[in-house]
C-alpha cells in the first residue's frame, strides 16, 4: 500500500472512528472506463451497475453521473435507484425466487424485467400484456471463483436451462410476450475467457430465435486482483475476441444491438477500504491473534466464500513483519486471515482490509447485537459521510414494546 493512502486512512479514521468504510470514487471511475474502452469496438455499449455489491445511495449516485445504468435484483434496490435518480428504463430487474406480487410491483415502476423461470414466464404473458422482457437463460457451463458465486452450471437455481428453450418459446408464442433481451450469468471470478466466450456463443445460438431483440446482456463476473502477483480476467482480450463476435452476429440479425454488461465487483471491490482497530493481542501455544473491533458482522466474505483480503497495518508500516492470525469479536469462529505475514501489530493499531467495496457493507448484520459501521466516499479525494455509525436507538428503531 502506498504510503500517501496510508496517510490518508489514518487521518479518516482518526476523523471519523473505527470500524469505518472508505470507498474512493477516483478507482471506481478508473474501472468503469477500463470496461467501456475494452469494448470500444462495439458501437453500442451499456454497464449497468450490479448494485447489490453496495447499494449506498451516494455510490448509485455516483454511478448515475458516469452514465452507468443498474442492475438489481429487488424491489428495494429498484427503489433505491429511482431515489438515486436513474430513469426506468436505466434499470433491470433481475431477480430470482420471488414471488409474482413482486415482479408486479415493480413493473409499476416501469423498469426492464428479466425473467429467469418458466413459470413467471408463463404467468407474466397471462397476466401483463404489452410489457416486454428480457430471458436470462442457463447456458450450463461451469464458471466462477468459488461454489456459492458460480451461477450459471446445471445444478444452478438461476437462469431457464438452454435445454428448456422450445418451452421458452412455446410461452412467447402462445401469450405473444414481446421478448427485448436476452441475458447469461455464468457466475462470479471468471479467469477463462474462452469459457465466457463458450457461454456467449450459446446465447447467440437463442439469440437467432428471437426476431426482435434490442439488447443482449452478458452479465459479468470479471475477476479482480486480491492480492500482489494475483490474477484477474483479462478484459482487453475479451473484449477485442467478443466485439469481433458480437459485431459479426448483428450482421446475421440484420440489426444493431446494444451489448450489456453488469459489472458490481469489478467497479467497486478495489475502490473499498475496510479500517478497524486492534483490541488485543492474544498468544497461545500455537498461535499469535491480533483480535479485532470487527467481525463477520461487518465482513463476511472471508468466512462465507473463504475471501482472501490483504491486511496491512497502517500504524506500523514500517514494523518488522511477523505472522498473525486476524480474528473478530463475534462468538464463533470469526476469522478474517490466518498466518498471515503483517508489520509488527500492537494493541492500539489499525489495521485495514483491502478490496472492501463489494459485498462488505451489502452483507453486514448485527449479529450479537453490534452496530454497522460508518461509511465514507472519497470524492475529488474529499471525505464525504455517506452513512452515520449506527447507534442501539437505530437496534431498537423498529422494536415494539410490549409489556410482560
Amino acid at each position: 500500500m502506498e504510503s500517501a493512502r496510508i496517510q490518508q486512512l489514518q487521518n479518516l479514521v482518526k476523523e471519523f472512528g473505527a470500524p469505518l468504510y472508505v470507498y474512493d470514487t477516483a478507482i471506481i471511475k478508473n474501472q468503469y472506463h477500463k470496461l467501456l474502452k475494452a469494448f470500444k469496438n462495439i458501437k453500442k455499449v451499456k454497464l449497468n451497475y450490479a448494485c447489490k455489491a453496495n447499494t449506498n445511495l451516494a455510490v448509485l449516485k455516483y454511478f448515475k453521473s458516469l452514465g452507468s445504468g443498474l442492475d438489481t435484483v429487488s424491489i428495494q434496490e429498484v427503489q433505491l435507484g429511482l431515489l438515486a435518480g436513474f430513469d426506468p428504463k436505466e434499470i433491470i430487474y433481475t431477480p430470482n425466487g420471488v414471488s409474482f406480487k413482486e415482479i408486479k410491483q415493480v413493473i409499476e415502476q416501469g423498469v426492464r424485467i428479466n425473467i429467469d423461470n418458466l413459470s413467471i414466464l408463463e404467468t407474466f404473458g397471462q397476466e401483463i400484456k404489452n410489457y416486454p422482457v428480457c430471458i436470462r437463460i442457463n447456458p450450463h457451463i461451469l464458471a466462477g471463483g468459488n461454489t456459492k458465486i458460480s451461477t450459471g452450471h446445471i445444478d444452478s437455481k438461476f437462469g431457464i436451462s438452454i435445454h428448456q428453450l422450445p418451452h421458452i418459446l412455446r410461452i412467447v408464442n402462445n401469450t405473444g410476450i414481446k421478448v427485448e433481451g436476452i441475458h447469461m450469468h455464468t457466475g462470479s471470478d471468471i479467469l477463462d475467457v474462452e469459457v465466457f466466450l463458450q457461454g456467449a456463443e450459446i446465447l447467440f445460438n437463442v439469440a437467432k430465435e428471437f426476431h426482435d431483440l434490442d439488447y443482449i446482456d452478458f452479465g459479468s463476473g470479471f475477476k479482480v486482483p486480491y492480492k500482489k502477483g494475483d490474477h484477474e480476467t483479462d478484459i482487453n482480450y475479451l473484449g477485442k475476441k467478443l466485439a469481433e463476435r458480437f459485431n459479426d452476429f448483428q450482421k446475421e440479425y440484420h440489426k444493431e444491438l446494444t451489448l450489456m454488461f453488469e459489472p458490481g465487483k469489478y467497479l467497486v471491490s478495489q475502490s473499498g477500504f475496510f479500517i478497524v482497530s486492534v483490541n488485543v493481542i492474544k498468544q497461545t501455544t500455537s498461535t499469535v491473534f491480533a483480535e479485532v473491533d470487527s467481525g463477520f458482522n461487518h465482513l463476511i466474505r472471508p468466512m462465507f466464500y473463504n475471501a482472501y483480503h490483504n491486511i496491512f497495518n497502517i500504524s506500523n508500516p514500517e514494523g518488522r513483519h511477523r505472522f498473525y492470525t486476524v480474528v473478530g469479536y463475534i462468538c464463533e469462529t470469526d476469522t478474517f486471515g490466518t498466518n498471515r505475514k503483517i508489520n509488527e501489530i500492537r494493541e492500539g493499531d489499525f489495521l485495514c482490509f483491502e478490496n472492501a467495496g463489494a459485498y462488505c457493507f451489502s452483507m453486514s448484520s448485527n449479529y450479537n447485537s453490534r452496530l454497522k459501521p460508518a461509511e465514507i466516499l472519497l470524492l475529488d479525494n474529499k471525505p464525504y459521510l455517506i452513512r452515520r455509525r449506527e447507534t442501539l436507538n437505530d437496534l431498537l428503531s423498529t422494536t415494539e414494546e410490549i409489556s410482560i
